[in-house]
């Protein structure tokens, strides 16, 4: 049985390790998307970083971006900038590329 547990243990293992890059992944994305929203609305270097990290904390909300777009829509009505969810989505959706590389590098 030893041999079996073996395997059982590198399963998790590797669930373990899979778990934790996508969690990290999925936060440099929040940390990305954040930085781009900054841009987006006139946000300085030191403000932008501060409210990228507040896009990260709001990303643990619940799963999923939705949580991200509903934040970014509501701070971008705030400011008079019309920029929708799809535009919103596919920003997500290119940033998890690069946020998928960047990771893999660290």
């Amino acid at each position: 049985m030893s041999s079996f547990d073996d395997r059982e243990k590198a399963f998790e293992n590797k669930y373990k390790h899979d778990q934790d890059l996508l969690f990290r992944i999925h936060s440099r994305r929040a940390k990305l998307i954040g930085l781009w929203a900054a841009q987006q609305l006139g946000l300085t270097a030191g403000d932008a970083d501060a409210y990228a990290k507040m896009i990260v904390q709001v990303d643990m909300d619940e799963p999923g971006y939705q949580d991200i777009v509903r934040r970014l829509r509501q701070d971008f009505a705030a400011k008079g900038l019309e920029i929708s969810d799809h535009r919103i989505e596919k920003e997500l959706e290119s940033l998890l590329e690069i946020a998928r590389k960047q990771v893999a590098t660290d």
